[in-house]
């Protein structure tokens, strides 16, 4: 018989009176189904699907031990008996499935978006309006009572653990640092004393729910804050947590305001695991590593080389529930990798929508978003193999329609292969992978170099046209955009063009952000590697000590970007912030970048004309000219409706969706889902 393909992704890990069947933990991804009563059969079917897909363990999102520590009013909680049996279902639901399911109790302390908040000492956090309520001893006994009845109640509702959030810069975190705790009593000043409060919520809980019960304990081993815990406080509390009774502890890294990136693209796979790896020289429990671990080989590859005992995966599995079982089946060409991009999940949560995935609009949505077979087969043309065009294919396909896809490029993707080059973002790569296999599993039948007018359409006698041709860029009308020194975003991008040193980007949105990271770095690859930027280079940039000196990983530290490849400059009509369309979690990062790189950025520009000396634009009463080698557009797109015109005009009706139908920002959010709903509707 072969060797499995990934031997240690597939061990059993014994924890004594349970053993999980892989080191593999679905981690806690809080998708707002879990705040409202009636959407808890949409919470199971979420749970009951990836249970189904392998998965060894899950911990579900925060859920508060008490109303104070709820992360927003009538947010999600478990304080009482009536609310066990709702719980319970959902664990019922889950062990049918075969899984195993942890409750994370969550107390977001300064961190909650509501008025009756409690901390340690009355500090508001940077990212939430409310300044919370500073406990007294008896406060605190309180929320630790909370917590183990929390606790009580999770194991009386059929969990098989619990999860203990003590990191991410939540009310636990807090204790921990003499940035939010100013405590004079026995729960501040000495670190003995700070860490009190979560060795009191293990050792409780241990003795309240036996030993037969998980508790994982969520360890924040690198705080990413200035006056954040030095390791060999990260160290004592560990072994501290270990001696009250844990029985496993997972990796928690940064604060909520930190700044750096954690689990954005731009971060490389697996880059935090070596904090981990520290860790296990001075604790013996099994250890759970986190962030940016998306694929087997990724976490294969941590495993084998002892960073720890377990990987844990959130949006992993919002991307493709069958992850799991498509690597043990070692198919892994046809997993729906997680790109990282926090559209559809994270911005989604702090705009309180539910999680999905831009990959996989079925996440959050199970029982609406239904793939089944077509009761009647139909013929199915769709034009465009952008994103929206390949999810409309394939989806139609998986339900047995014949389905010809046409694109007259020579690849898949559209638009994805522009986005792709952009330093931070070749995990779009794998998206393209997992549907170039998905055309091959479906049978869609694919044509490429094939330009498509009315009348082929209506010779092959389809019976459903879509329209997925994307979009072309917009005119900007500024006098003298056809001098030589003006390029496209398409030329830059796609084509490869020539640019020099000096470079005007007009347009910041999205697109003119990707160009302008895109240039300011030098020898970026025509084939993007997903496994390629490396930790090291990333943590230098950001000023993050690998060796752990300082206090929080960050003490003294400075960021170091390295001296960017060309000089540019980055402009818009609007006179508001740039990039303030950008991803609610990671807009900071893309300007932080760009600025660390020297960008300048204008606003409320006017743009006159372009002529041999430059770029000549007016802000206010000022006009200037802007002496640069090169101008490059990206003042925005608009659809390309030509053939569905041409369509309408032959009595044929037609299909728009993607950037034919919408053309703001490239969405590729908006056209997976749009493309998916189609077809799982016709």
């Amino acid at each position: 018989m072969p060797e499995p393909r990934y031997p240690h992704i597939f061990k059993p890990l014994d924890l004594g009176f349970t053993t999980l069947p892989n080191r593999v933990l679905m981690g806690s991804m809080h998708t707002g189904l879990e705040d409202r009563v009636w959407n808890w059969p949409r919470l199971t079917a979420y749970f009951v699907e990836r249970a189904r897909g392998g998965v060894g363990l899950m911990v579900t999102g925060g859920i508060a031990p008490n109303r104070r520590g709820s992360l927003a009013p009538l947010a999600s909680k478990l304080t009482n008996r009536w609310e066990v049996m709702r719980h319970r279902r959902m664990t019922d639901a889950v062990h049918e499935a075969g899984g195993r399911i942890c409750m994370q109790i969550l107390h977001a302390g300064r961190y909650a978006y509501h008025p009756f908040s409690v901390a340690p000492s009355p500090i508001k956090s940077p990212i939430t309006p409310f300044k919370p309520r500073g406990l007294s001893d008896s406060g605190v006994e309180a929320q630790i009572r909370s917590f183990v009845r929390c606790a009580r109640l999770a194991q009386k509702s059929g969990y098989d653990g619990i999860e203990v959030m003590g990191s991410e810069g939540y009310f636990i975190n807090q204790f921990l640092v003499p940035r939010t705790n100013r405590r004079k009593d026995r729960w501040g000043g000495s670190f003995e004393n700070r860490m009190r409060l979560p060795v009191e919520i293990v050792r409780r809980t241990r003795e309240a729910v036996g030993e037969n019960f998980i508790i994982i304990y969520r360890l924040s081993m690198i705080d990413m804050l200035a006056d954040g815990n030095n390791w060999e406080e990260v160290v004592t509390l560990g072994q501290a947590i270990e001696q009250a009774g844990a029985s496993i502890i997972n990796t928690g890294i940064g604060w909520h305001e930190t700044r750096v990136p954690t689990i954005a693209t731009s971060v490389p796979r697996a880059a935090f695991t070596w904090v981990t790896r520290k860790m296990r020289e001075s604790v013996s429990l099994p250890l759970v590593t986190s962030n940016r671990i998306n694929m087997p080989h990724t976490a294969e590859a941590v495993l084998a080389r002892g960073d720890a005992d377990m990987v844990s995966m959130a949006r992993p599995f919002l991307a493709d529930p069958d992850w799991v079982n498509k690597a043990a089946a070692n198919r892994p060409e046809e997993i729906n990798t997680c790109i990282a991009c926090n559209q559809a999940c994270l911005d989604h949560v702090f705009q309180n929508k539910v999680a999905s995935c831009l990959v996989n609009p079925r996440a959050g949505h199970e029982t609406e978003l239904l793939i089944r077979p077509a009761e009647r087969k139909k013929r199915i043309a769709v034009v465009g193999a952008g994103p929206a065009g390949l999810a409309a294919a394939t989806t139609a396909a998986r339900r047995g329609h014949s389905v010809v896809l046409f694109d007259q490029a020579d690849r898949i993707g559209g638009q994805f292969n522009m986005a792709m080059r952009v330093p931070g973002k070749e995990e779009f790569v794998e998206t393209l992978r997992y549907f170039s296999r998905q055309i091959e599993i479906t049978g869609v039948d694919l044509r490429l170099g094939t330009a498509v007018d009315a009348n082929l359409l209506q010779k092959e006698k389809f019976d459903e046209i879509i329209i997925a041709a994307g979009v072309t860029p917009r005119d900007p009308g500024i006098p003298g955009q056809d001098h030589a020194s003006v390029l496209s975003y398409i030329d830059v991008l796609l084509h490869r063009k020539p640019v020099g040193k000096r470079v005007a980007v007009i347009g910041a949105g999205g697109i003119g952000f990707d160009v302008s990271e895109f240039l300011v770095h030098s020898n970026v690859p025509d084939t993007p590697d997903p496994d390629h930027p490396q930790a090291e280079d990333f943590f230098r940039q950001w000023g993050v000590d690998m060796e752990l000196n300082g206090r929080g990983g960050v003490e003294g530290r400075a960021p170091d970007f390295g001296q960017p490849a060309r000089e540019v400059t980055l402009l818009q009509r609007k006179t508001s912030k740039l990039g303030a369309g950008l991803g609610k979690t990671t807009g900071w990062i893309h300007r932080t970048s760009l600025k660390n790189l020297d960008v300048k950025m204008l606003g409320g520009v006017n743009y006159e004309r372009i002529d041999d000396d430059g770029l000549h634009i007016r802000i206010g009463e000022e006009s200037r000219c802007l002496a640069v080698d090169n101008i490059v557009i990206c003042a925005g797109q608009l659809p390309r409706r030509d053939l569905a015109e041409a369509l309408k005009e032959s009595g044929i009706d037609s299909h728009l969706i993607g950037g034919a139908d919408v053309a703001a920002e490239l969405d590729a959010k908006r056209a997976i889902d749009q493309g998916t709903r189609l077809a799982a509707a016709l």
